[in-house]
């Protein structure tokens, strides 16, 4: 068996990003082969992801990136299960990769994405090696994409919250959807407009009218005419062109982007967030 000297090991930690001693081990059962110890280290991450699938992976991060015309943007979350690693430089850059990688491959969903190559597997493999790396599940569990003429993101403090916007003009002000954006970050819609809402939804929220009617004592024949005004009040609160506008609660949103281009709306809306 050759020898396995100490730069060796360096060599192939910085190759994997895995431990010293699991790169010594490789290379020792490897007989100093790189490439069979690589695929050694590989091979044992999945095996470790494969122990950790139960885990939960509730924290981590979110990447959002906006292509150079300024007409698409995507957005992707990488899940870790504690915040310390999802606080290190090499798991962010992870991420990032992924997200760059999103947007000049434009992937139909989130399968698509992670059967990207990427580095020579596929993006699914390397999230999955990762994991036998830090020891800790990790989870590609989003990816969204908006094209509109002017896209812009909002990433929260933290990157634990992000929110795309796309707007039907090209040459607004990039401050004006940016203020839409962080909007959407802070008041969570449910969607763009009423007519954007879910029927699954909208069903929801008139029946909750309509028993929260019946339980203040007001006739039947009222109740549906009472749940119809809830489920106004709920559209005002609840789309983001109804919404007041946090920086002037004088003017809704579709009102603040009026005042800028008397046509100007959301075309384009998607929001993710680590935290309830």
């Amino acid at each position: 068996m050759s020898e396995i000297k100490a730069a060796d090991v360096a060599k192939l930690r910085k190759m994997t990003g895995a431990g010293m001693m699991d790169c010594k081990n490789a290379l020792v059962e490897a007989n100093g082969d790189y490439e069979k110890a690589i695929e050694l280290i590989r091979e044992r991450g999945k095996a470790i992801a494969n122990k950790r699938a139960d885990r939960e992976a509730g924290e981590g991060v979110v990447v959002a990136k906006i292509n150079s015309a300024g007409n698409m943007g995507v957005m992707v979350v990488l899940n870790c299960e504690t915040d310390f690693v999802a606080k290190n430089q090499d798991f962010v850059g992870l991420a990032e990769k992924v997200a760059d990688l999103a947007l000049v491959n434009n992937p139909a969903d989130l399968d698509a994405l992670k059967a990207l190559p990427l580095d020579g597997r596929t993006v699914a493999d390397i999230v999955a090696e990762q994991s036998g790396v830090t020891g800790e599940k990790f989870d590609l569990s989003y990816y969204e994409k908006a094209e509109a003429p002017k896209v812009v993101s909002y990433i929260h403090m933290g990157s634990k919250l992000g929110t795309l916007i796309g707007v039907n003009k090209a040459d607004v002000a990039e401050q004006t959807v940016r203020d839409v954006a962080m909007q959407a970050a802070a008041m969570n819609p449910v969607a763009i407009d009423k007519d954007d809402v879910p029927e699954k939804i909208r069903k929801q929220e008139f029946e909750i009218g309509r028993e929260q009617a019946r339980n203040e004592g007001k006739p039947e024949n009222m109740l549906d005419k009472i749940a119809e005004g809830k489920l106004n009040k709920f559209y005002k609160e609840s789309t983001l062109l109804n919404q007041d506008f946090v920086k002037d609660n004088k003017m809704t949103i579709r009102q603040y982007l009026q005042q800028v281009d008397k046509d100007l709306t959301v075309v384009a809306f998607k929001r993710v967030s680590l935290t309830l």
